[in-house]
């Protein structure tokens, strides 16, 4: 074709944001494939789901182990990086850590195939574990820091803690359809909550 001949310059910017869009598009859908059907999924279901040919998922993540990290890290950063915008974003401190939370539980369905699938390769499982905690504890502590200065929930409470607990709840979902660990991290995240006090 002529248009691909016809100059260099424009063109390099263009494929590096097409290949961008490309792999986003590849660990979003991922995330959702792995959640539904794991992390041994057939690479044509995660090819379908991102609207690209498998031949794609090859050139970004040569293995399946590739992918799983990126996967995962893309979560961890998504996740992350929601926090603060959340908080710009006018909802109340307390508000905000409700929706927040909500994501990282979203999150820790997807993490928990993903963490599984590497753990026998411990080294790279370190890594990541420890990825994890450096990108997410933060924002959590913010979050809590933010509502505990609006006067919305009591001081004291521990950002890690507070994951852990989180944590913890998730897990019992494991094997159990009937199990609705959003609803118990609610009610967790509810007890958070310190109401006005009357005048």
């Amino acid at each position: 074709m002529t248009d691909s001949d016809s100059g260099s310059g424009p063109k390099a910017p263009r494929k590096r944001a097409d290949a961008q869009r490309n792999e986003q598009a590849l660990l979003i859908a991922a995330a959702k494939v792995f959640v539904v059907s794991g992390v041994d999924a057939p690479v044509r279901d995660i090819a379908a789901a991102a609207g690209v040919g498998m031949g794609t998922i090859y050139r970004h993540f040569p293995t399946r182990a590739e992918l799983i990290i990126a996967v995962y890290q893309h979560q961890v950063d998504a996740t992350a990086e929601a926090g603060p915008a959340l908080l710009a974003g006018g909802d109340t401190p307390h508000a905000a850590l409700t929706k927040w939370v909500d994501m990282f539980v979203d999150f820790l369905t997807t993490k928990h195939g993903l963490a599984g699938a590497l753990q026998s390769d411990s080294a790279r499982f370190e890594t990541l574990h420890a990825y994890f905690l450096d990108r997410l504890v933060p924002v959590c502590a913010q979050l809590l820091d933010a509502a505990v200065a609006a006067g919305e929930i009591r001081p004291g409470t521990d950002a890690l803690s507070l994951l852990r607990g989180i944590g913890n709840l998730c897990v019992g979902a494991d094997g159990d359809p009937s199990y609705d660990a959003r609803r118990l991290v609610h009610l967790l995240i509810a007890g958070l909550f310190q109401p006005a006090k009357p005048r």
